[in-house]
């Protein structure tokens, strides 16, 4: 099987078969780091970001997998998707929550309340910090794979994430009915990331 490198490459020298295979293998991850985050159509970021990839592979070096860059590049689509909506090209979104972009609520239907409870506490953390647990939680990336996503270094993206735990444990207990429902929610987040990886999945076109 080729690797994602190699496929890469030959769809940028104009092998759309191997573009194809590309976006196959990653679609579903890719779809998953977009829905709710985006009231837009979600597909149509999809394909921005591969389009970025293939036309950016000679800046990169390399010394990371694919599925980092490819992440590294999402997260750039989505900070520049929500900077065209603003028009304001001076977001930081070390300290801008997808909140204060877009604060109509998630219209995903969950079905246990501590699902509901941390989707919300992540809406209302910094993009970059919420990118931080997704990343941890939902795809099972390491510190050096979560530094190479956000390009910053090592020890930088482990402070990053205990941050990212310690403000979403704070705006979990603002939100929580009770300090059970607080224990509950924070001490499953593993279950919580499985369950709404299901749920993306189920919602993909």
């Amino acid at each position: 099987m080729a690797t994602d490198f190699e496929l890469l490459d030959r769809w940028g020298e104009g092998d759309k078969a191997a573009g194809e295979a590309l976006f196959e293998r990653y679609f579903d991850a890719m779809y998953r780091f977009f829905d709710r985050k985006v009231s837009a159509d979600v597909s149509d970021l999809v394909q921005r970001t591969f389009l970025a990839c293939v036309e950016g592979r000679a800046r990169f070096r390399r010394d990371a997998s694919f599925r980092t860059y490819l992440y590294g590049v999402a997260r750039n689509e989505i900070c520049r998707h929500w900077r065209q909506v603003r028009r304001d090209e001076a977001l930081d979104f070390s300290t801008t929550t997808l909140h204060d972009v877009d604060p109509s609520p998630s219209a995903l239907a969950l079905k246990k309340q501590e699902d509901r409870l941390l989707l919300e506490a992540l809406r209302h953390i910094p993009l970059d910090l919420q990118i931080a647990v997704e990343l941890h939680y939902w795809e099972g990336m390491t510190g050096p794979e979560i530094a190479s996503v956000l390009g910053i270094p090592e020890g930088t993206a482990r402070s990053r994430l205990r941050r990212a735990l310690e403000a979403l444990r704070d705006r979990v207990q603002a939100l929580a009915s009770s300090p059970s429902q607080l224990q509950a929610t924070m001490s499953g987040l593993d279950g919580w990331a499985a369950r709404l990886r299901a749920t993306s999945e189920d919602q993909e076109p």
